[in-house]
Formats: structure tokens, C-alpha cells, sequence
């Protein structure tokens, strides 16, 4: 592949939406209007938050990358020593254009959660904090990176706070925390050959999934406190659920095994996505 594809092919764009969706429906839900900064904020957390948030990783994990047989595509590339630093030059310089922006337009409560959802995107995969190493920190960082654009929209668009928002925002961390454990499981034995700790490599890979089974379920019942429609939203971790379950019960040898589940996850955000949205317009309705 040529140097732009890898750069592609290390933005995962088969997640963008997981990211710039967040933050435009958040966004819509308070604002109610199409404006200039709802199509800058995402664009922003369409491609460059991703190609921040996956390429520092790629650069960072290349000794595990070249161990692991699922790199290469949806998963993300094994980028060439000879693109470390242009990835890590494209990342910074297509940010920095929509971060003046948003800091423009924004206010200081919102530069904070901007300030920490980019840092949190750094210090995942860089050193000296390098948070992905450090077990349950590695899924907690990762969740932010999925809901914090939810959270920066609605402090941005100066969102009314209420403990049922909260819950929304707790759920969706919890299904952060599930998606990033059942993801490590697949990589426990790359992992320990290049030496990296995660929450699988340490809790293993069994207890894992169980602990992603359970995150999801909480997720699920979390919603059921939310305001009409919200709770129809629990029906949508059932997937994740049958999904992981037939995993409940692998080993560290066989871990690999989980990709298969991965390969399915990746297509089950696409369709929680579609019911979310469903979902985001009945209230819309209820509450013109």
C-alpha cells in the first residue's frame, strides 16, 4: 500500500461513525439546528480524531502489530517504520485547523472536555503514560474516547444537565469499557510475545469476556431509568450479548478465536447506530 491508503487503512474508517456520531446527535438533540459548528465538529470526529486516536496507536503498537494476523485491514495497518512520524505529523496537523476552531466558538467548560478527550487520545498509546498498558485504565481510556464527543457536544451546546442525561452518558461508558475488553481478548497472545499488558493479557482472556458480558448488561439496565424511549435501548445490547457468549468460556491458548466475534461486533455497532438513531427521533417527536 502506498503511504496514504496506510494512513486510511490506520484511521479505521469503518469506525468513524462510532465517534462523529455521538457527537452530532448530541449535539442536534440540544441545539435542534444545522449549523457551521455542527458540521465542523463532525468532520472532526469523523476523520482527524480517528486518524489521531488509531494512528498514534498504530505507531506505538507496531511490535505487537507485526505479531498480530488480523492487522493489515478493518483492524488497522501495520504501518512501515519509514511512516511513524508522517502518521503522527498527519494526525496533529489535521486536528489543529478544527481545534482553533472549536476553541473559537467554544467556551472554557468546553475547551476543558476538548482538552481531555484529545489528551485521554494521546496518552492511550504514546509514552511516558502510555494508559492502554495499564489494565482496566486501558478500557476506561478507550470508553472515553467514544463518549466524550457526546459529552464535549452537549457542554458545547450548553446542554441542561440532568440525571437521566447522566445515565445515558454512563451507559454509553459502560458499553465503551465492554467493547475495549472483548477487543483485547483477540490479542492476548501478540500482546504478551511483544511484552504489552492489557486487561486480558492480565485478568486473562476467559475472565474477560465475562467482564465485557457483564459491562453490557449494566448498560442495558442503566438505560431502563432513562426517560420514554430510552429504555427500548436496553433491547439493543442483546446483540453484544449473544454475540460474546458463545466466548464465555475460552482460554488464553485459544483466544484468537475471538476475532470472529470482533469481525461481528464491528457490524453490530452499525446496526445499535441505526436503532440509537430510530430511537433519538421518537424522542425528537415527544419532546418538540
Amino acid at each position: 500500500m502506498n503511504a496514504a491508503t496506510q494512513l486510511l487503512v490506520s484511521s479505521r474508517p469503518v469506525s468513524w461513525i462510532n465517534t462523529a456520531f455521538p457527537f452530532a446527535a448530541a449535539y442536534l438533540l440540544v441545539t435542534r439546528q444545522i449549523d457551521v459548528v455542527l458540521i465542523v465538529g463532525t468532520l472532526f470526529f469523523l476523520v482527524p480524531y480517528n486518524l489521531a486516536m488509531y494512528g498514534i496507536n498504530d505507531v506505538f503498537d507496531y511490535e505487537s502489530d507485526l505479531r498480530n494476523p488480523r492487522k493489515g485491514g478493518a483492524h488497522g495497518a501495520v504501518l512501515e517504520r519509514s511512516l511513524h512520524a508522517p502518521t503522527l505529523w498527519a494526525a496533529a496537523l489535521t486536528c489543529l485547523p478544527f481545534v482553533v476552531y472549536l476553541v473559537v466558538v467554544g467556551s472554557p467548560a468546553s475547551w476543558a472536555v476538548l482538552a481531555v478527550s484529545l489528551f485521554f487520545v494521546v496518552f492511550y498509546s504514546a509514552p511516558p503514560l502510555r494508559l492502554k498498558e495499564r489494565p482496566f485504565a486501558d478500557s476506561i481510556t478507550s470508553s472515553i474516547h467514544f463518549f466524550s464527543p457526546a459529552v464535549y457536544a452537549l457542554v458545547l451546546a450548553d446542554a441542561v444537565w440532568t440525571w437521566q442525561l447522566v445515565l445515558i452518558i454512563v451507559a454509553f461508558a459502560l458499553w465503551g469499557v465492554a467493547s475495549h475488553a472483548f477487543g483485547a481478548v483477540q490479542d492476548v497472545v501478540a500482546d504478551r510475545e511483544a511484552g504489552i499488558s492489557s486487561i486480558a493479557t492480565a485478568r486473562g482472556a476467559r475472565w474477560t469476556v465475562r467482564f465485557a458480558l457483564v459491562c453490557y448488561a449494566l448498560a442495558g439496565v442503566v438505560m431502563l431509568f432513562t426517560a420514554w424511549p430510552g429504555p427500548l435501548a436496553a433491547l439493543l445490547v442483546l446483540p453484544y450479548l449473544a454475540t460474546l457468549w458463545p466466548h464465555r468460556s475460552i482460554t488464553d491458548e485459544t483466544a484468537e478465536d475471538a476475532t470472529r466475534g470482533w469481525r461481528r461486533f464491528l457490524w453490530l455497532n452499525q446496526f445499535a447506530g441505526f436503532g440509537v438513531t430510530m430511537l433519538l427521533i421518537w424522542w425528537v417527536l415527544l419532546h418538540p
